[in-house]
């Protein structure tokens, strides 16, 4: 039995480990800041987990996007479901979940993106109706301080 729930400071430990299967190295320090400051943007974003029993097993993030050129859509900014309990539904639940709230919202649009190397993830989305719609290149410059 999974069940989902709003993110919590006290799920910052098990977010660690599963950011960390995601590819990400973060503090717990770091996650219980982010969640901290979710509070104060809860219209705009989110982030839920899942639990099988007391144990989180995955979680989402999901914010709105608000850019000139397009209708206000809504963002995956991440997903992961542990190692061991992949592949039985659980990030299918996460993704309903998060696209309910983006729905509440009154948005009509989801998107997602994924790292061109993670060809399991690609399927997963299309196989839960998303449709690849654009190849992209991310460029990133380090910010210093600026005068």
């Amino acid at each position: 039995m999974v069940t989902i729930r709003a993110i919590a400071v006290e799920d910052a430990d098990a977010v660690v480990e599963l950011t960390g299967q995601l590819g990400y190295e973060r503090t717990a320090e770091q996650i219980s800041g982010w969640i901290d400051a979710l509070a104060g943007r809860k219209d705009e974003q989110q982030a839920f987990v899942a639990c099988m029993g007391d144990e989180v097993v995955g979680w989402i993030e999901v914010a709105m996007m608000r850019h000139l050129q397009n209708e206000v859509s809504a963002l995956i900014g991440g997903l992961v479901v542990k190692e061991g309990v992949r592949s039985v539904g659980i990030g299918r639940q996460l993704c309903r979940y998060a696209e309910r709230w983006a729905a509440e919202k009154g948005v009509t649009v989801m998107r997602v993106t994924s790292r061109s190397t993670r060809e399991a993830a690609h399927r997963f989305y299309e196989r839960d109706g998303y449709s690849r719609v654009k190849m992209s290149v991310v460029f990133e410059k380090a910010l210093l301080e600026l005068s």
